[in-house]
């Protein structure tokens, strides 16, 4: 199975590059972010054409989340336990979610698509909704791998972290100055991998990034950052054979500002022997 996480900063924009991706790359599930619709709007024929079914979430033209499988997608879920929602000038637990996760099981696999929230600016509401709710998504990967430590589970998605120095090759982020990079989010990220899970990409890609922003020639200058990741419980991450990051899809007409991420797992059973208990 190959599976790949991409936030495609809006998805009927550049339908044509995601789907003639997944095609040429033979990817059977990926996760995208950004897609920046409604279900109602999301380009699905080009997507069912080609064999894949979809499973979508997104309110507006702002976050959405999504997953693309060629195998039936099974127990969709739109959100965590107690993962918390955001709206700015409110205070309080009542908040109204975000269209930020969207959970499914595709071959025994559990996997989500995650657009963690950017964080904005240090000491911005924004930001203190961000630890809350990567602080959450901790706990439901700890208990899911406590619970239920046979079943693969893949957290997927674009994190808005670097979690060490040489994944920020960005001079405008600066440790002290900026989201992304500071000692809170970066424990927040070492507190998912303590839960449970563990990045599959790095041992086989140990260097590259992921994302670079539009201005100031980045791309050129590979003034990147490696924000997207592909984290797996002890389950998958056995079953995980080869990962990469395809950074050519920077390139060419109207890209998204970041990169699909891919892991290639051999889960060695057929679909009827894989476990299927989810919490």
């Amino acid at each position: 199975m190959r599976m790949a996480t991409w936030n495609v900063n809006s998805i009927r924009t550049r339908v044509d590059r995601v789907v003639d991706w997944m095609v040429r790359e033979d990817v059977d599930v990926l996760a995208m972010q950004e897609i920046k619709c409604k279900p109602e709007q999301f380009p699905a024929e080009a997507f069912e054409s080609q064999g894949y079914e979809l499973a979508i979430h997104g309110f507006d033209q702002w976050n959405g989340v999504a997953i693309a499988s060629r195998s039936p997608i099974e127990g969709v879920e739109t959100s965590f336990p107690d993962m918390p929602g955001f709206l700015k000038g409110v205070e309080g637990p009542d908040q109204p979610q975000e269209a930020r996760a969207i959970g499914a099981v595709v071959d025994g696999v559990r996997l989500w698509s995650l657009y963690v929230p950017n964080g904005r600016a240090l000491g911005d509401p924004h930001y203190g909704y961000k630890l809350d709710w990567l602080a959450a998504l901790a706990e439901y990967a700890r208990g899911e791998t406590t619970a239920h430590p046979e079943v693969p589970l893949a957290l997927m998605g674009d994190f808005n972290i670097a979690p060490f120095d040489q994944d920020n090759g960005d001079p405008a982020v600066v440790e002290g100055i900026s989201t992304h990079v500071s000692p809170q989010e970066r424990q927040a990220f070492f507190a998912l991998e303590a839960a449970g899970v563990t990045d599959v990409v790095r041992p086989r890609v140990p260097e590259g990034y992921t994302y670079w922003d539009y201005k100031q020639l980045r791309f050129p200058r590979n003034e990147g950052m490696r924000i997207d990741f592909i984290l797996g419980s002890e389950a998958f991450a056995a079953a995980v054979t080869d990962a990469s990051i395809h950074r050519n899809e920077r390139k060419g007409q109207a890209p998204s500002d970041h990169v699909p991420v891919l892991a290639e797992l051999d889960l060695g059973a057929d679909d009827e022997d894989m476990p299927m208990i989810f919490g």
